[in-house]
């Protein structure tokens, strides 16, 4: 049963509150500020025996101008279009207002098949609201608490005919796969999706790059800084690779982060980092690495994700050489336990640079994911200690018996020794350096560990 369901109405009547309750998890922000949600969001939602693709939308507003409005308003339209069905919300403690019942006529123009939905009816003081809600002209109401799950019955009898109507269809839906994010860790994995996070400080142009890689104005964009709140998946596929593209809001510094709406993008931002594969971190070519990047790219070899440097607005700079070399000497001296990180120039708005983005990024995916056979790693390793012995410890020599890699995504290994307490971390970055150039592990964080073999003398 495949078929799409808009969610649209007013600013603030609850209609990201609906898309959660229905896809079973809190993706979109909900805050009692009106128009939080800015971008259309789309998951696959689940009531009853149903399944179908839902889409959140912005509030409406009349607005036909080139305001931030007026755009949002465009992004509802292309949302309305693409589905089988709209659900008008209202909000039935406020009332009707004048906008609800120019939106209601404006959906009955449009030929497109509409249940109107009063939201907030947990309450009698609803109850007027509920029954004036006929005067629409979009047949009866269905009374729902989105926040409680109350009349979900009542919306899955709205709906089956739709499904209904979509059984003689059984493509498959492509789906957001929102819903259906896995363990970035897990490198026995079946789903070759590969999760690729867009992150960056507000309005160095992570929504255009969005939209310059789907082809289409997906994302909002604008002038204006801060316009991305949510994290927005999207699936797509480059050359036949399935890919899951997340758009994210702006990092600023913590300390500039005051307001709740702005720290829920935040952390929303930081969900989307440690669920992604691979993560672009976009650069300001006229103002590249500042602390503010260095920090997040920090805070992405941190979480262990697979790391791509892009250098946005590169029709800006005049010495283009010089702010390279000065982006690529800042990684050499504060980012030195990912080196060899890839960096591409590029332009989002005009599409200059961007075709060789997507290789790079697969390229560092594939050395994420690189394994290495325990036997060339213990060669490598005895001629390591041979060319520089671990130091003495209390007139002991540290003693490495063996190595193998643990893991990948990122790769991870484990040196047995026999005092692996006692060795040292500029020894320990020496082998990591030599694993590194040796097995051609570049811009990847890697993981070395060690921990105490077994003594084969002593009782197990």
């Amino acid at each position: 049963m495949n078929f799409k369901v808009a969610i649209i109405g007013r600013p603030n009547v609850g209609k990201s509150t609906l898309f959660n309750r229905l896809i079973g998890k809190r993706l979109a922000l909900v805050d009692d500020t009106p128009g939080v949600t800015r971008d259309r969001r789309e998951g696959m939602a689940s009531l009853g025996d149903l399944t179908f693709m839902v889409i959140d939308t912005a509030g409406l507003e009349e607005a036909f101008d080139d305001s931030m409005e007026a755009r949002m308003r465009t992004q509802t339209n292309r949302a309305v279009d693409e589905a089988d069905v709209a659900l008008l919300l209202i909000d039935a403690r406020s009332g009707l207002t004048p906008l609800d019942s120019h939106f209601a006529g404006w959906l009955r123009s449009r030929g497109k098949p509409t249940i109107l939905v009063a939201n907030k009816c947990e309450g009698r003081a609803a109850a007027h609201s509920f029954y004036e809600a006929f005067s629409l002209g979009l047949g009866e109401p269905v009374a729902i608490s989105a926040e409680h799950g109350e009349g979900m019955a009542d919306l899955y009898a709205a709906l089956l005919p739709f499904a209904h109507a979509a059984e003689s269809d059984d493509s498959s839906a492509q789906t957001d796969g929102e819903t259906d994010i896995l363990d970035p860790t897990d490198d026995k994995s079946d789903d070759p999706t590969l999760q690729l996070a867009i992150v960056g400080r507000p309005n160095v142009g992570k929504s255009t790059l969005v939209n310059q890689l789907l082809g289409e104005d997906r994302m909002l964009t604008g002038p204006e800084a801060g316009i991305t709140r949510d994290s927005i998946s999207i699936a797509w596929s480059f050359k036949g690779r399935p890919i899951r593209l997340i758009d994210t809001a702006g990092l600023r510094r913590k300390a500039k982060v005051s307001e709740k709406l702005e720290s829920l993008s935040v952390n929303d931002t930081l969900r989307a980092i440690r669920f992604a594969h691979c993560v672009v971190l976009l650069l300001d070519a006229s103002a590249p690495m500042e602390k503010q990047d260095l920090a997040i790219a920090g805070m992405v070899v941190e979480e262990g994700r697979a790391l791509v440097l892009a250098v946005n607005k590169w029709d800006v700079p005049q010495d283009r050489d010089a702010v390279l070399r000065a982006v690529r000497d800042r990684l050499e001296t504060s980012l030195p336990q990912v080196k060899g990180l890839p960096v591409v120039p590029m332009s989002a708005l005009t599409g200059n640079g961007v075709p060789r983005l997507l290789p790079a990024v697969l390229r560092t995916y594939d050395v994420w994911n690189r394994r290495i056979p325990t036997g060339n790693l213990n060669r490598w390793l005895a001629e390591a200690t041979e060319r520089h012995p671990p130091p003495m410890v209390r007139g002991r020599r540290l003693r490495l018996r063996y190595m193998t890699q643990v893991k990948a995504r990122p790769p991870t290994f484990v040196i047995f020794a026999n005092v692996p307490e006692e060795l040292p971390e500029s020894y320990v970055r020496y082998l990591t350096n030599g694993l590194r150039e040796t097995f051609d592990l570049p811009g990847v964080p890697l993981r070395v560990k060690t921990r105490r073999g077994r003594n084969p003398y002593t009782k197990a």
